[in-house]
């Protein structure tokens, strides 16, 4: 099977109303203009709006699999809105709630938001189950400090049961829009009940949403209760993703049943990730060892099948890497470390479980993709959204990733607002210094990768968000932390800068790292000298090369000269005359 599986962005973004009532305007997903159910693979090959395997595989899978690919587990839905009040209506076709898992669970949704820092939250919906089910989430407090634009929201699906239609309402006045999808390459699960969420009390507290939103990146899961066998027919259809990377966490549906002995698990291990490797050799795989139980210190027969099952994973793996099989991880049950307390049942987990699953592929996962987290807010990856009546930051994160494919430019200029809107590509909406760029950076193949707002956390995210990925220049420019003085102490922004210089480093052996110290600002003369003194001693330890290129905004006084900034902060096009040239003496080195 061979299809070529990606996620669209648009250009603009819109919604479409399917009906009117009262105050409230409604909005049905599948009516939208373009594609917004996250977490699909094949979202133009699917029989119904929310299943997660495409129509052919019904005729492929064993049926059991298909009725569960059904299920809605896993499938997001992002929009944007600064309602005080959302509601969400819809129509499932299972039961409600299972003995061990509660309707919040099997049938309920979960919303979260981001702020415009970047900062996940939760919010609290009033729901009944029913012909139609309904969640209500009032009193919400829809905007932040930084503008009137609202939060971006994510929508999860219920995990054990299939949804028929769903709509979602905002006041007439509110804004409401539908987020693309995401261009990035998903992380693709392929696991059993445990994956799908069982017993996890409400949809976002299953580990593959915990995980979802600690490394903020799309995810597919294959998932299936029971079900979850390393099937030569699942592995085909993981083989047309074009995934960042493969889990596989299988083992609790591979015990002994139905005749299957170890020599049998061994040689679907041995299979699945061949052929995963045949057809995808540089994305990285990650199997995942059982568990456990919860009462496997007292029950021998139940110990004896999980340590069993591990003993064969490791055989396996051994196996592989020995035959040449690279870029493949196991992720042990040690490190998963569930306790007598994780587990609703004794096999599956609470939410406590999901918590600490996802802790353990968190770290493991970011292990193999080399994104490590640091001790400080700096250190950690997160977006922002502090100006989007002025440009869209995940739409021009989307720009650099397409222009990145076919752009021969030698150098990325990383920064805030002072960089973005300077001038180059991808364009930004204010252009302040276009003859100084031109002059001194274009035909150096400079181009912008400055966002406005950004502190030195919101860049880090985009290089682990691929960034630099594509990106075929040799040397990197980093000018940021200004908007880091408010909110962090010295010690935050150098650690920041320092941890950030050797992610570079680590996407992009090749390249020179060129550290350009924080530019003066109105009333932050002094701290800003003080800082870029201890920025200097960087390249001692980093490698990358420093200039402290804003010694030219300071007058004899220590202060900054006023007739270089429109605003104290940002240079004037006389501003960005000196910048440049100070800037360019230190390119291409």
């Amino acid at each position: 099977m061979k299809r070529t599986i990606f996620y669209s962005s648009l250009l603009f973004i819109s919604f479409s109303l399917t009906a009117q009532e009262g105050n409230i305007k409604w909005w049905n997903p599948a009516d939208n203009d373009f594609k917004v159910i996250e977490g699909q693979a094949w979202p133009n090959e699917i029989a119904a709006f929310y299943d997660r395997l495409p129509a052919t595989a019904e005729a492929v899978v064993r049926q059991p699999v298909w009725n569960l690919s059904r299920h809605s587990a896993g499938l997001i839905i992002r929009f944007r809105s600064n309602a005080s009040e959302i509601r969400v209506r819809y129509k499932l076709k299972g039961n409600i709630a299972m003995p061990h898992m509660p309707a919040t669970g099997v049938s309920g949704l979960d919303l979260y938001s981001k702020n415009s820092d970047g900062q996940w939250l939760w919010n609290k919906g009033a729901f009944s189950f029913g012909d139609t089910t309904t969640y209500n989430f009032r009193n919400i407090r829809p905007n932040d400090k930084y503008h009137k634009k609202g939060k971006e929201y994510q929508l999860y699906l219920p995990l054990y049961n299939s949804v028929e239609w769903l709509e979602i309402g905002t006041s007439e006045e509110s804004i409401f829009e539908p987020l693309p999808l995401r261009q990035e390459k998903p992380i693709v699960v392929y696991g059993t009940s445990i994956a799908q969420g069982a017993c996890a009390s409400r949809p976002g507290m299953a580990w593959t949403s915990i995980l979802q939103r600690k490394l903020d990146r799309p995810m597919v899961n294959f998932a299936f209760s029971g079900n979850g066998r390393l099937e030569t027919e699942m592995i085909d259809y993981l083989t047309e993703i074009d995934a960042k990377l493969y889990i596989l966490d299988c083992l609790p549906n591979l015990g002994p049943r139905e005749g299957r002995t170890l020599e049998d698990v061994y040689a679907r291990i041995i299979s699945s990730v061949k052929a995963l490797k045949l057809a995808r050799p540089n994305v990285p795989i990650l199997l995942t060892e059982h568990g456990g139980y919860s009462d496997g210190t007292t029950n021998m027969d139940r110990q004896e099948v999980y340590t069993s099952l591990n003993d064969i994973m490791r055989k396996a793996f051994i196996q592989l890497q020995s035959e040449g099989i690279t870029d493949l991880h196991v992720l042990p049950i040690n490190e998963i470390g569930l306790t007598i307390d994780s587990f609703v049942d004794g096999t599956h987990p609470s939410d406590l479980g999901m918590i600490e699953y996802a802790t353990a592929y968190e770290n493991s996962v970011r292990n193999i993709l080399n994104e490590p987290l640091g001790g400080f807010s700096t250190t950690t990856p997160v977006t922002q959204s502090r100006e989007p009546g002025n440009y869209n930051w995940e739409k021009r994160h989307q720009d650099l990733l397409v222009l990145n494919k076919n752009s021969q430019n030698k150098i990325a200029f990383f920064g805030n607002s002072i960089i973005h809107y300077w001038a180059g590509m991808p364009e930004g909406p204010i252009k302040r210094g276009t003859d100084s760029w031109d002059e001194n950076f274009k035909e150096m193949k400079v181009q912008n990768f400055g966002f406005g707002w950004d502190r030195i956390e919101n860049a880090l995210w985009r290089v682990y968000h691929d960034e630099l990925d594509d990106f075929k220049g040799n040397q990197v420019v980093l000018m940021l932390g200004t908007n880091n003085l408010e909110h962090n102490s010295d010690i935050e922004i150098i650690q920041g800068l320092r941890h950030l210089v050797e992610v570079i480093q680590t996407k992009k052996p090749d390249a020179s790292i060129l550290l350009l110290g924080i530019l003066p600002r109105r009333a932050q003369e002094e701290r800003i000298t003080n800082l870029n003194k201890m920025l200097s001693q960087i390249e001692n330890v980093s490698g990358a090369t420093y200039a402290d290129v804003g010694m030219i905004f300071l007058k004899s006084n220590g202060q900054i000269d006023e007739s270089l900034f429109s605003d104290g902060l940002h240079p004037n096009n006389s501003g960005y005359q000196v910048l440049g040239k100070e800037i360019r003496k230190h390119l291409g080195k």
